[in-house]
């Protein structure tokens, strides 16, 4: 649930911000969905590999920021891949690495834990919510 969630964030930040900014292009919701599952899967195969040595060189103290880097970069490798999506330059592709993040945190803190779960306490805040 946890990644489908994640997907449509990313999809709909990916549609958002080509919504604001003139640098980026992107045909339609469905093509940054299908952006989305690039990304994550660029990400997972490709992106260890780049991520590595750049980590290696700054003794893994900015690991972070080398996670937003190569986002970026994958992006700019799927914008050359599809005809439908279209970054000019690295500064759009950044900002979207970023906001990309923020938005993956902020879905992350927000999700409950297993503990929680696990205690019932979902169940008493759904409760709450279905006869409010």
């Amino acid at each position: 649930m946890n990644l489908i969630l994640h997907l449509l964030l990313d999809a709909a930040v990916i549609f958002g911000l080509a919504y604001l900014l003139p640098q980026v292009d992107v045909k339609s919701f469905g093509t940054a969905l299908l952006i989305a599952v690039l990304l994550g899967l660029l990400n997972f195969f490709v992106g260890w590999v780049i991520r590595f040595p750049l980590n290696l060189v700054t003794f893994f103290l900015l690991s972070g920021i080398v996670r937003i880097i190569v986002t970026a970069i994958l992006l700019k490798l799927i914008d050359k891949f599809m005809d439908s999506f279209t970054i000019v330059g690295f500064w759009p592709a950044l900002l979207i690495a970023i906001a990309v993040a923020v938005a993956g945190t902020l879905i992350d803190r927000s999700a409950p834990t297993q503990q929680m779960v696990d205690s019932g306490y979902m169940a008493s805040v759904l409760s709450q919510l279905r006869f409010a």
